[in-house]
């Protein structure tokens, strides 16, 4: 059985604090009578582009170590099919959404069994044991993923340990993968940026940052240059907040809102993820937020 045994919980770089002044928001509530100041930058800051290093790559899978990054990010999204496939074999009872922070030291394989899958799948290298290294939290989200795609966009992900089961081609009952723990700042927002690490989904992406987005507009999404296009038309940000203030009236929800999308920004920044598509959805959906915050604090 492969251990993994590391001295302590692999840890991101802390470079995704904003550098950029906050702006204050006087927003309302429906259950406040008196303004409460927001504190939001008005942009949210990207970090200095850094190249994934190759050598992280090759530790994962060195029948790569000299293969030029973009081909490798090519190569798997045409395996994406397969990788989720493998994802969805894990058996979730067997497979926890979390582990208390306690048991991660003596736990350092985790052995699942395999559910029957419609594709041929490509199961996952490693499973990560998410956490927030500034908080005393008592348990770590379980996330099971492929080494390669986080090694591959990642430039801030430290070099992750091979797997021996990497491929898996004669598992059929069951796949014992590493835990590997690692600090980020937000666990909770991780699913949307690891979903787009394997499907890169600009409409998928914007559902999940903005809520009830309308289908009709993600329909539009047909191409990056659809989404800038977006970003650039005034009238175009105005209707998708309007719209947003409609779907998630108040401003606590929206509130909400703003902090899920900044949170999936800290993430992406603390990993280094330097994608132009993940970027343009965050702008997106944080212009439309900003924008439906203040179209409901003039509505009060």
């Amino acid at each position: 059985m492969f251990q993994v045994r590391p001295a302590h919980p692999i840890q991101t770089k802390a470079i995704w604090d904003s550098e950029d002044a906050p702006t204050s928001f006087t927003m309302f509530s429906p259950q406040q009578s008196y303004p409460s100041n927001v504190q939001l930058p008005r942009t949210l800051q990207r970090s200095p582009y850094a190249e994934v290093p190759p050598q992280n790559v090759a530790a994962v899978a060195p029948e790569l170590a000299s293969v030029a990054i973009e081909y490798v990010r090519r190569g798997l999204r045409v395996q994406v099919n397969q990788m989720l496939a493998g994802i969805s074999a894990l058996s979730p009872s067997h497979l926890p959404s979390s582990m208390p922070r306690s048991q991660l030291q003596q736990t350092r394989s985790l052995t699942v069994p395999l559910r029957a899958s419609s594709h041929a799948p490509s199961y996952p290298t490693h499973i990560l044991a998410l956490s927030r290294s500034s908080s005393q939290d008592s348990s770590a989200l379980l996330v099971a993923t492929h080494a390669i795609v986080l090694a591959s966009h990642c430039a801030s992900l430290p070099r992750l340990p091979p797997s021996p089961v990497s491929g898996h081609p004669n598992a059929t009952v069951s796949v014992t993968l590493p835990v590997l723990p690692l600090s980020i700042p937000s666990p909770a927002a991780f699913a949307p940026l690891h979903a787009f690490l394997y499907t890169h989904s600009i409409p998928q992406l914007l559902s999940t940052l903005v809520p009830a987005i309308p289908a009709s507009f993600l329909s539009t999404l047909t191409s990056p240059q659809a989404l800038r296009g977006t970003l650039a038309s005034g009238p175009s940000l105005h209707r998708l907040s309007s719209h947003l203030v409609s779907s998630a009236p108040g401003m606590g929800a929206l509130t909400g809102v703003a902090q899920n999308i900044a949170a999936v920004w800290r993430n992406a920044v603390a990993l280094g993820v330097h994608d132009p598509d993940l970027w343009d959805c965050l702008d997106l959906a944080w212009e439309v937020v900003l924008g439906a915050m203040n179209l409901g604090a003039g509505a009060h």
